[in-house]
């Protein structure tokens, strides 16, 4: 038998909120225990946020490249490119292997014990993994999220989940991606820029349904442009034989030939198979419920990211593990950020901080709304992109700013000053009043803030 392990801190799953809260509490001299049942960093290091990013750098880098093979306005002209997709693929794995052999190295750094293995939760003390006891002061619960699955079209073979999609051995002729949210579009457009005949079929009326008509239409005509077939409000019931089966709500019927599907229509919290459901958790929907703190319905029972529900975004995740880990050590925190910034790596990019019109509207607040846009900025047209904008969102009477909105090249780089803006309660007259460096796409922040205040100087 052997001997149970005693620690102050048990965190299960070790992807960004896991991995962080367990240095932060190394750096608080907590000791901490961290379970992971496969790779450090979880699914945004190593199927996820950065491998997707990595793949469409490869993809814009191809379809420049084949469009300077046809014709280039900037006058580049090279031979006809060809695709490696095995280097690619080694390349993207490389940059995980880095970040992942990183975080292991900066947990031994700050003394936390790894333990590779699954996890079953025994009580709301103690662990179990591969028949080792843990014995805990404090249970963490991050554990993510997985792929939403549909009955209709269950994974293998053609039917491929993101997971697949990021670790191609070969491309196919025509890739139908199911769900027109901002996985299966990012994806979507990354294989269609390195040459495969690319379809969406959505549900629903609309791609990117979480973000408002005016903000998505630069990304819908870029789809259109790069010619990737769209098949709006129609439900999936199957795939057979090559081909698709779809159906509107009329009934009207659509088979689209493809020999790779990626099924990509959402996320849920990883709540299965570690034995939870013997904790009797307070749940929300299907995820675990937990208050300002992070805690859940039973004492030093933590859950953070994915596994407490939307929004399920990995910088979420990370201060929020930080935040546990400094409420155990007897910080006093609660987690109350003014704003979370929500990045689609689309082409074009877009980025979402804070309240929309819309949301500004249904609270009843009396609000300015202010728009920029890309064609009137210098650096824009530099970058050879003309399309999209920066729109504002700030309270009529004193100027307070509640959301900012972009869309266009590169504009998930401002996502930061719209959410560092938010939390320090800056008003227009502030942004307005900053001096921007020229020339750069972050201007159009700066005019966006002197149009809501009427002085615009550029438009």
């Amino acid at each position: 038998m052997q001997q149970t392990i005693n620690t102050t801190l048990l965190i299960i799953g070790g992807g960004p909120g896991g991995y962080i809260a367990a240095i932060r509490a190394g750096q608080l001299g907590i000791p901490t225990v961290l379970v992971e049942g496969q790779a450090l960093g979880g699914t945004c290091l190593n199927i996820g946020c950065i491998p997707s990013k990595a793949l469409i750098h490869v993809a814009e880098q191809f379809h420049q490249t084949a469009r300077h093979a046809e014709h280039s306005p900037l006058g580049i002209s090279v031979a006809s490119p060809r695709l490696d997709i095995s280097r690619s693929v080694a390349w993207k794995d490389g940059i995980v292997d880095r970040l992942t052999s990183g975080v292991a190295a900066l947990l031994k750094k700050h003394g936390v014990t790894v333990i590779h293995g699954w996890a079953k939760v025994i009580d709301g003390k103690s662990v179990e993994v591969d028949g080792q006891r843990i014995q805990c002061d404090h249970l963490l619960l991050a554990t993510g999220s997985s792929s939403v699955e549909l009955p209709m079209l269950p994974l293998g073979g053609p039917i491929i989940s993101s997971t697949e999609a990021l670790a191609p051995s070969a491309l196919p002729k025509h890739l139908v991606v199911v769900g027109g949210g901002y996985i299966g579009l990012e994806l979507g457009i990354a294989y269609r820029k390195l040459g495969v005949q690319v379809s969406v079929v959505e549900a629903r009326e609309r791609v990117l349904p979480t973000y408002d008509a005016e903000l998505t239409a630069p990304v819908v005509e870029s789809l259109k442009k790069l010619g990737i077939a769209l098949h709006l409000g129609h439900s999936v019931e199957g795939y057979e034989q090559g081909s698709l089966r779809a159906r509107t709500a009329e009934g009207e019927a659509l088979h689209v030939e493809a020999d790779q599907v990626l099924v990509a229509v959402g996320r849920r919290p990883r709540t299965q198979g570690f034995n939870l459901e013997s904790l009797g958790l307070k749940m929300n929907g299907a995820a675990l419920a937990v208050d300002d703190r992070c805690q859940t319905s039973m004492r030093n029972v933590w859950a953070i990211g994915d596994l407490t529900g939307e929004p399920m975004l990995a910088h979420r995740a990370m201060a929020q593990g930080e935040m546990v880990a400094e409420l155990i050590a007897g910080h006093a925190r609660r987690f109350e950020p003014a704003a979370i910034a929500a990045v689609c790596f689309t082409d074009p990019e877009l980025v979402v901080v804070g309240r929309t019109p819309e949301q500004a509207s249904e609270q009843g607040l009396d609000c300015i709304v202010a728009q920029f846009p890309f064609a009137a900025n210098g650096r824009a047209m530099t970058l050879e992109s003309k399309s999209g904008f920066v729109r504002v969102v700030a309270r009529r009477d004193n100027h307070l700013i509640l959301g900012w909105q972009a869309v266009g090249v590169a504009v998930s780089e401002l996502s930061t000053a719209f959410a560092q803006s938010l939390e320090m309660g800056a008003r227009l007259e502030d942004i307005a009043g900053t001096i921007h460096a020229h020339p750069t796409l972050g201007e159009a922040v700066q005019e966006a803030a002197l149009r809501a205040l009427g002085q615009a100087l550029h438009i």
